[in-house]
This record gives C-alpha cells, structure tokens and sequence, in this order.
C-alpha cells in the first residue's frame, strides 16, 4: 500500500513531508512466519486479524510436504535464535525486517557488519524466509488483506496528524526543514498489541505498532509511544548541532553514574539532555489546561528520581519559551548555554533515585556502535589484542551489539595472551548470551581444546560434540570439532 503522505500533507508541508504512515509486505511476512514457528505472545487479545492470517498460513502448509517441509527448516531456525524474552523475541525480528528488501527473496539491504546489533545474529533468516514465503502463500494472504490494512492505517491517520501539528506548533518548529530525515510509522495485526519498537538508524526514525481491536480503549493507538519517538526526531539534530555546548555539561554524567538509567544516558550526554528535554515536553503538554500543575511536578519528581536530572530545569524553562514568539530551535542555545552545572550537580547530589527506570522506548543504531565489534575482531587478526579487547569490552559496558560477540573476542584476546583461566570463564560466558551458531561452535571448540590440555578428554569430548550439535553445519566448525573427537588436542609446535 502507498505511503499516506498525500493524507498528512495538511498537517505536514506538502507531499514533501518526511513523515510517513504504512503497512510493509516484508514486516508482514516476517511475522507471519515468527507466528508459524511459536510467537503467541497476547495472541487472545490481538485483533482477530492476527489469528485469521495464522490460520490461513496453516492451511497452506498442509497442502504438501514440500510447504511443511519449508516451515520445518524455518521454525528450526527460529527456536535456535530465539531471545531471552518475548519482547526481545519480537524485537530483533522488528529490526530484521527493516533492513531486509522486500520479498520474494528478503536480502539484507546492507553488510552485515552495517545490521542493526540485534539483527545481525539472525540475518541468516531472510534466506530460509523466501522459500516460506511462496510454500506458504504469504503474498496471496496480503493480498487478500490489503483492504484490512488500508482500514488500519485510515484508523491512525487522523489522530497521528494531529499529534505532528499540535507538536510541531508548540515547539514552533517545523518538520519539513529535516531535510534527508525521515519518520515512518509502521502498523501491523501479527505482533503483541501491548509492545511497540521505535528506532533510530542514522537519519531515519520508524514506530512500529501493532494496535489492539477497534473496539478497544483509545490507549490502544500508542500516540505517546509515537509523540515520543517523534520528539527524538526534532530534536536530536539540535544537540548534534552544538556539540561545545553539550562538552560543558559532561561534568553532569558523573551525577546519574548512581541512577537506575540505561548506559547510553551514564556515558553520552547529548542523549541525556534531550532525553531529558524529551520528558519535559511531554509533562508540560500532558492532559488538558484544568490538569493540575501538582500532577505535572509529580511527573517531574518521578523523572529525576529515574536519573533524568535535567528534566526540572527545562521544565521551568519550557514555562518562559511558551510565551515567547521565538521557536525552538532559536533559544535552543540559550537553554543549554544558561544551565548552571554547578547548581544542577548539586540538585543531583541531593536525590534520592528510585531502584529502576522505565526503559527507554526508542532503540539507537549508529553505524559506528555497530561496526564496533568488527573493528575489534580486525585489531585481534591485525595483532593488537589490547586494541581488540578495549572495544571489545566498550561494546560490553555499553550494551552494543550481540553480548556473546563481545564475550568471545575477549575470550580469544585471553587466548592469545595465554590467560587460559580468562578464555575459559569468557567462552563460557558467552555461551550463556550467544545466539549466532558461528559464535556458540567456536566456543565450544575451544573449550574443549582447554580441556584436553588440562587432560580431561572426557569433557572435552563433550564439548566438541556440543560443537557439532550447535554449529556443525559450518564447515570449519565441523572439521575443528571432529578432529578434536579424533584426537586430543595440541598445540602447534613451535617454529625453529
């Protein structure tokens, strides 16, 4: 289905506007198949919409071994990658399925070193995804529910029009001046109707929902969860542009180091500013004018206890900006250049924080983070592995990428510094958080490669077999672990 944008044009600027609202074939697909292969997460409170296209997906499978065959090889995959929970679960595959080209074949759009962190454990799922695809008839289920979708996307259009003009007038700052920027609201029946996935890579921002029944209450639509994001999208260019300004306010990190906050916020003060701001905004423009302002600073007192320090101070500073003609974007400087950092550490100092934070909402990917454990692996091959293992752990205390990657470059930096104590607590450690079956063999190789110097062949023998359970179908895993069941392992000897 067409992008909406001729329907936001009032509210936006004209067809070139950089919001979009839409369905995506590909989304669809990937969903359609996760559902297939065990995804059930609230499926008794969906719309009935998602267990009409489960049931019609069924019924195409049983119409030959061959399809059921297809969905086999899919579901394996699918439970061998399966997340630690099922919000993650539906997460990465959200990530996936915006980095694939459309179907029938879903190749990924970009390198697998540029993929989302979460996405690129399962970017192997595209290639078993298109034989699904067609066994299962997915395009004729689209098809066929084209017109539901279109009703869908009719059902958001005026309250998400709404929202960007009553944003973008309070902040007197309008989106059509983000050039190369865009806002793309994604909906789909076949996901948690309680969850919803923003993200933000590079230049481009998506909102990815999946609404309860019609019938439902109006919370059902999400627009916080889509103001939110939309925020982020105004306003994060503005702290990129005034990078000396955010470097004086750096002091401030060491104030929420205590705070129940997501790394990101302890280690990157631009995005703990307009966080910060973010809330802000939402409490001064929450409920109507008889809403009482004791509710506001109750929300205000609920944010900084949570680690958002500077949610006070921009708060009252909002005050004075809603009665001035100027737009955001003009006293943007003055709000950063007249925050005293003294006086906000000592407001920091004296807070009590709460025991957790809501999670954040919108997820980042900046290509950098994402190619930070490339560059690790790079440095150890390149023979740094002090370079290798500082990235390594950055990506580790930071959160970036996938953990078990991280913890298996440290392992292999311990190998080569022959700390067999640290590679062995490591590989094991990533064993516990690996997903990627490349990651998971090779830990399990190594394993028992420790194990045979250390002369317990039985279970090393162990851990090669684990090694062609989880990764055999990689060639030199294979070959790694049936020459370890053959016989113990030995260094190579060293050269004369």
């Amino acid at each position: 289905m067409a992008a909406l944008l001729g329907l936001l044009a009032p509210f936006c600027a004209g067809q070139n506007s950089p919001i979009t609202l839409d369905t995506n074939e590909t989304l669809f697909s990937v969903l359609a198949a996760i559902n297939t292969c065990g995804y059930d997460q609230n499926l008794t409170i969906s719309d009935a919409m998602r267990s009409n296209v489960r049931a019609e997906v069924q019924r195409n499978l049983k119409a030959s071994e061959e399809a059921q065959g297809t969905a086999t090889t899919l579901c394996d995959f699918y439970q061998v990658h399966r997340a630690k929970d099922a919000q993650h679960d539906l997460s990465q595959y959200v990530s996936l399925a915006l980095y694939l080209q459309g179907p029938p074949h879903f190749l990924p759009k970009v390198k697998e070193d540029e993929m989302p962190p979460d996405a690129a454990p399962i970017v192997g799922f595209g290639a078993v995804l298109e034989k699904f695809y067609d066994k299962a008839g997915l395009h004729a289920i689209w098809e066929k529910y084209r017109t539901n979708y279109a009703a869908l996307a009719e059902r958001y259009h005026q309250p998400l029009a709404g929202m960007v003009f009553d944003t973008e007038i309070y902040l007197k700052l309008a989106s059509s001046g983000y050039l190369g920027r865009t806002f793309t609201v994604y909906l789909d029946f076949l996901g948690d109707p309680n969850q919803a996935d923003a993200r933000n890579y590079g230049s481009d921002y998506y909102v990815v929902l999946f609404p309860a029944p019609e019938a439902s209450t109006g919370v059902a639509l999400k627009m916080d969860q889509i103001r939110h994001t939309y925020l982020h999208y105004l306003l994060d260019p503005l702290a990129e542009k005034h990078f000396s300004s955010m470097k004086r306010l750096e002091p401030l990190l060491q104030s929420v180091k205590r705070a129940p906050l997501e790394d990101e916020f302890k280690s990157n003060i631009s995005l703990l500013v307009t966080e910060c701001l973010v809330r802000a905004i939402e409490i001064r423009t929450s409920g109507s004018k008889k809403t009482a302002d004791a509710l506001r600073q109750q929300g205000v007192d609920d944010a900084v206890k949570q680690g958002y320090i500077l949610t006070r101070y921009f708060y009252d500073a909002l005050a004075a900006f809603e009665k001035d003609p100027a737009g955001l974007r003009t006293v943007y400087s003055g709000f950063l250049d007249n925050l005293d950092v003294k006086k906000e550490e000592k407001a920091a100092s004296e807070v009590q924080y709460a025991s957790a934070a809501a999670p954040e909402l919108l997820q980042l990917s900046r290509l950098e983070d994402r190619q930070m454990l490339v560059a690790a692996e790079k440095r150890l091959a390149a023979g740094d592995p002090k370079g290798a293992q500082q990235l390594a752990q950055q990506a580790l205390d930071r959160k970036i990428g996938d953990q078990g990657r991280a913890l298996f470059i440290l392992a292999e930096v311990a190998v080569a510094n022959k700390d067999m104590a640290g590679a062995r607590d490591n590989f094991e450690k990533a064993l516990q958080q690996a997903k990627d079956p490349k990651v998971i063999g090779w830990s399990h190789v190594y394993l028992g490669r420790i194990l045979d110097l250390k002369d317990d062949r039985e279970a090393a023998l162990n851990e090669y077999r684990a090694a062609l359970s989880t990764g055999g179908e990689l060639p030199d895993i294979k070959s790694a672990a049936e020459r370890g069941l053959e016989q113990a392992y030995e260094p190579p000897a060293k050269p004369q």
